[in-house]
């Protein structure tokens, strides 16, 4: 990888110099045309100063020119004036005229010399506009195509500067992701050395281990282990085999599907050999209205027994299903099944070869009659050929059929390795057969077609051959789908045919399969005596917690039984004062009626009354003395006439009374919480006890860890001094590094393999061991 990129960064280096250098060419080349640019505005310059000069040149002389055309205008005026002067004085003009034509002579010469010098001005004044004109025009063209060039030049330096930009851009972007890369690099090294060494270590541990471990076994076996059973295919079949769940699930879906495609065949073959019974009596000759030959009575005879031989293939493959289970090892050694259905395939193929020349002599004998035509002729003759193709067909899948079930019952008669072919070999009879059954249901729709145009044909005859032809479309869409199944499931088949070793040539005898079995069922057994169920445990979570609580809770052995200790010591007391107030209160009753005897003496029936609410109220109070649990009663209005002093008494006596039942409840509630709060503070007490020891070693491991940490620190800086030497000292070791640690890999695997290979090589000891 660094080599690759490497190799990038130099092409980029080449590319970009190569660059550069096109770059001051094409800078070289933009300041020389700005320089020709700049000279050819100097030339504008010059040319619009000469411009301007001639302009003014030209405004000048037009200027003189007009002045000039109105001096001529005067002129004439003033010719014109004396002209009509003339007329007048004829005799003063004779005397000026010598004067007149002098003037008239330097007037005309003066204006002959204005005229031709107008006319000179003026054509070099519109040779020099001509001129002007043609030089702005050139300078124009030439400032487009400078303008165009430099606007060119000026969009190839930017797209230069631009494709320079991102060159330079993309250039630091892969420099910058070069140095991350070869800093992860870097890191990967160091990893990578590290897992070298952590894996050469543990390779050292494991050979170490699997030494030790191979020592043991070699021991064990040596002492425990009288002769190797794997070394013997007759021995070794006794072992049993891994059981593979869901191959036997799979399988047992197999054995399913193809059950009902067999019931399917099987309900069509019946059909078939039971309509064609049926056509055989109708025609070419009916037996309801004359006899039929003896051909045909034999021929529908033995078709009439076709359910004695196509039954029983049902019924082999249904046994073949029920046998293969979730709890047994289906292998070709075990299904013993697989001949059954091989011997109804057998009787069954007995059966087509009986019936054959009897089908083929009644289609030859129906080819013979009168009412065949012969396009009727040629069908019947391919569908003879095709019912010989059928027998041919099914006699091959009988053969293959019974090869498979050999290993059940013979298993020396065929090698393991020529199984694969045997069922390939069952599909291709499939499919062949599933051929021969198209083309069947060809011709003989053909034929039923046919035999409609017959003169003599029936309703029957229609209807049995429309029954016939859907017989053989169902038995075409059955071996169709049988076809297509085994071929779709080939691979699965052909995967595990016998349960014995994987180098082996042979099948196990078929009493040593019968044995196996037997043995996995005791296994089953052993292994369902053996699971019982674990007694349930309290998780270590919850116990951790419990113990806390017991550590720390209020509600401790020690507190709880000094509280109940207590509350039996107050519940002694507070039956003590019981049973002394009760005393107080039959005093107080008795004195309470002497004092009431004594007043019914001395007032009248209304103190009488008064005398029954007291003892009434004495009641109440009494009452409540006794349960404690009111602290206070309403006051009753007295309506007695006793005096004030008596009644003042009472109401004292209440009072105190309510009041001593307050102060108890109020003590019973302040005894309960110092209770509870001396509770609490034992609780509190062993908490700080606890925090204080957790307190402590939290300390040390603070202590461990600041000095630790400043272990490290100095270890920090001694490794960025190492690291800022070794840096330079890796870039050059890093491709050596990545060979050396290609071979390391190498290496590795091949122990790895090594190691794999022990490890399996003692666990089969290991298990052997303990089946035997």
């Amino acid at each position: 990888a660094t080599a690759e990129l490497q190799g990038k960064y130099q092409k980029l280096a080449q590319e970009y110099s190569k660059l550069r250098a096109q770059n001051q060419v094409l800078k070289k080349g933009v300041v020389d045309e700005q320089a020709n640019s700049a000279s050819l505005k100097e030339q504008l310059k010059m040319k619009d100063q000469s411009l301007r000069k001639l302009q003014q040149e030209m405004d000048s002389l037009t200027f003189r020119n007009q002045q000039l055309a109105k001096r001529v205008e005067l002129l004439q005026d003033e010719l014109s004036l004396s002209e009509t002067r003339g007329k007048k004085n004829k005799k003063s003009a004779e005397s000026s005229s010598q004067l007149s034509q002098e003037q008239k002579s330097v007037f005309n010469e003066d204006l002959q010399k204005k005229i031709e010098e107008n006319e000179r001005l003026h054509i070099l004044f519109f040779e020099a506009d001509e001129q002007h004109k043609r030089l702005e025009a050139e300078l124009r063209s030439k400032l487009e195509v400078l303008e165009t060039d430099a606007a060119q030049h000026q969009a190839v330096v930017d797209s230069l500067t631009r494709k320079y930009t991102d060159t330079i851009e993309k250039l630091q972007t892969d420099k910058a992701k070069l140095e991350i890369k070869s800093q992860t690099l870097e890191r990967e090294a160091k990893d990578c050395r590290l897992r070298t060494e952590e894996c050469q270590q543990q390779l050292k541990n494991l050979q170490a281990a699997l030494g030790s471990r191979l020592e043991e076994s070699l021991c064990i076996i040596n002492e425990k282990v009288p002769f190797n059973d794997t070394r013997s295919n007759r021995y070794n079949a006794l072992n049993v085999p891994l059981h593979n769940r869901r191959y036997q699930l799979k399988l047992r879906d197999l054995a399913g599907q193809a059950l009902s495609f067999v019931q399917e065949i099987v309900t069509a073959l019946l059909n078939f050999h039971t309509y064609t019974e049926q056509k055989v009596q109708i025609f070419p000759i009916d037996s309801a209205t004359d006899t039929i030959s003896p051909l045909n009575q034999k021929f529908s005879q033995y078709l009439h027994e076709n359910a004695l031989y196509v039954r029983p293939l049902e019924e082999g493959m249904l046994h073949l299903f029920e046998s293969i289970t979730e709890d047994t090892v289906t292998v070709l050694e075990t299904a013993v099944k697989l001949k059954a259905f091989s011997e109804h395939l057998a009787s069954y193929l007995c059966f087509l070869r009986k019936i054959l020349p009897y089908q083929l002599k009644s289609l030859e004998e129906e080819c013979e009659s009168s009412l065949c035509t012969a396009a009727l002729r040629a069908r019947n003759m391919e569908l003879h050929r095709d019912m010989k193709r059928l027998t041919a067909v099914f006699e091959k899948l009988h053969t293959y059929v019974s090869l498979l079930a050999l290993p059940s019952t013979k298993p020396e008669g065929l090698l393991r390795t020529n199984y694969s072919l045997v069922f390939t070999n069952i599909a291709a009879s499939l499919h062949g057969s599933h051929d021969i059954l198209k083309d069947i249901s060809k011709h003989y729709s053909q034929k039923a077609t046919l035999e409609q145009d017959v003169p003599t044909a029936t309703q029957k005859l229609i209807t049995t051959n429309d029954c016939i032809l859907s017989s053989v479309l169902s038995l075409t869409n059955g071996v169709g789908k049988i076809a297509s199944f085994f071929s779709n499931n080939l691979d699965h088949f052909t995967s595990s045919l016998s349960y014995g070793p994987k180098g082996g040539t042979e099948f196990i005898s078929p009493l040593s399969a019968e044995c196996m079995l037997q043995y996995k069922k005791k296994a089953v057994a052993y292994m369902k005596s053996l699971k019982k169920p674990c007694a349930d445990s309290v998780p270590y979570e919850e116990a951790l917690a419990n113990r806390r609580v017991l550590l720390s809770s209020t509600e401790s052995r020690e507190g709880l039984a000094q509280q109940v200790q207590q509350s039996l010591e107050k519940i002694a007391k507070l039956e003590q004062e019981k049973e002394h107030w009760m005393l107080e209160a039959q005093l107080a009753k008795i004195k309470l009626e002497r004092e009431n005897q004594k007043l019914k003496n001395s007032l009248s029936g209304h103190l009488a009354e008064t005398g029954q609410e007291r003892s009434v109220l004495s009641n109440v109070a009494e009452q409540k003395e006794e349960t404690t649990e009111k602290s206070q009663r309403e006051p009753i209005k007295s309506t007695s006439l006793v005096p004030d002093v008596e009644s003042r008494e009472d109401l004292i006596k209440k009072h105190y009374m309510a009041r001593i039942a307050e102060l108890t409840s109020h003590l019973q509630l302040a005894d309960s919480k110092s209770v509870h709060f001396h509770a609490e503070c034992r609780a509190l007490a062993k908490r700080l006890s606890l925090a204080e020891k957790s307190k402590e070693s939290l300390t040390e491991e603070l202590k461990l860890a600041s000095q630790n940490i400043s272990r490290l620190q100095a270890s920090k800086m001694l490794n960025d001094d190492e690291l800022m030497t070794t840096k330079r000292s890796y870039e050059d070791q890093l491709s050596m590094m990545s060979d050396h640690l290609c071979s390391m890999n190498e290496t590795l695997t091949k122990q790895r393999e090594e190691i794999d290979t022990l490890k399996m090589a003692s666990k089969g000891n290991s298990k052997k061991n303990k089946n035997r």
